[in-house]
Formats: C-alpha cells, structure tokens, sequence
C-alpha cells in the first residue's frame, strides 16, 4: 500500500493559524471582551466614548478591552481625539466547528441576558454554539423551539428559553456578519425578522 504524502504547513502559516485560535478562545473565555468585539466589529469605527454609552460599561473597561483586542490583532485604532476603532470579522471553521461574529455575539450575551447566562452556566460554550444552529432552524421555519431540545439534549422548557434569548443574535447577525452563511449554508436566506435589533441592547421582550 502506497503511504500518503505528508503535506506540511509552512511555519508562518501555522504559528498564524495557532495565534488566530488562541485569539478566538480568549473571546470565548470573556464574554465582556467579546461584547466590545463584536459591538465594534459590526458597528465601526467607533470611538471608545460609544462604546461606553452603547454597552454600559465604565470609561476603563472600555480602554483595556481595546487594548487587549489590539494586542490580539483583531481591532485597529486609527485617528486622533477621538481615536476610531475598527474590528476585523473573526472566522474558524475546522472539523466541523465554526465561530464567527454571531457565535460571539450569543457568549457575549451572558453578560445581559440571564438565560444565556444560565444557559452556558448549565452546559457549556459548546452547547451554546450548538444552540445558535438550532435557533437558526427554528427561525428559518424549519423546527419548532421544542424540537430543538432533542439534538440538544435538553428539557424542551430550556430550550424555548435558549432559542428566544438568540434571536436577536441571529437578527443582528443575519445584517452584519459576513460569515453569517458559513454558520447556516443552506438556510440562510430564509432567516429573517421584521423588527430591529442592536447587537448592544439586551433582549425586550419574548415574542418568538
């Protein structure tokens, strides 16, 4: 049997794919940071002042977070009083697992919205990207939220709550993530909501 030939990655394509994931798993690890992230990568430029207002958050929590995004190569800081920052979209797609901006835009929520808090607390970053997927289905029209509680493998009361606290993911997604497809290649375009969403306001109300 002829062995396969070994294809090997040259060195600064690799040590620039590790830093890339490293950069998504610190996101992952801190929903605030990611809250900065992707309030800056679908709405920039942005200065820092808007952040603030926009998320929040106090005046210093802003300027570390952007530090630390700049420090990891995501965001840029261009102008003079006020400074603009600009975030580039983060994509990972290897082995079937896929992050983008609407992935961290749902870790991000568990710094406003109790249920994804709860959520995570219960079962996880993982089952909450999985739970992106299924709300995606339910709001192409393609499942119920209680059929999302079997793939899930959660009680069906679980999910409801899951599937409504990501729409405004999804919404805000569908309109600014450029990966958005990525996440949902075959649905979506049947993805979508009437009203308006803000990736930095928490979720009003409960409609479905």
């Amino acid at each position: 049997m002829t062995p396969h030939p070994v294809t090997e990655t040259p060195p600064h394509d690799l040590e620039t794919g590790i830093n890339h994931l490293a950069t998504v798993g610190r996101l992952l690890d801190h929903p605030e940071l990611a809250r900065v992230y992707v309030y800056t990568c679908y709405y920039g430029p942005v200065t820092r002042p808007e952040i603030k207002a926009a998320l929040d958050i106090p005046k210093t929590t802003v300027y570390d977070h952007v530090e630390t995004l700049e420090a990891l190569g995501i965001v840029s800081l261009a102008g003079d009083r006020p400074v603009e920052v600009t975030a580039d979209p983060v994509r990972i797609t290897t082995d079937g697992i896929v992050v983008t901006p609407t992935i961290l835009h749902a870790v991000a929520l568990q710094e406003v919205d109790e249920d994804v808090s709860y959520f995570v607390e219960r079962h996880g970053v993982g089952k909450l990207a999985a739970a992106v997927r299924q709300a995606g289905l339910h709001y192409a029209g393609q499942i119920t939220q209680r059929m999302a509680a079997d793939p899930l493998g959660i009680p069906s009361g679980e999910a409801i709550s899951i599937v409504l606290a990501l729409k405004p993911v999804l919404a805000v997604g569908h309109e600014y993530d450029p990966y958005f497809d990525v996440i949902f290649p075959e649905i979506s375009d049947d993805i979508g909501f009437e009203s308006d969403h803000d990736a930095a306001v928490p979720r009003q109300n409960t409609e479905s």
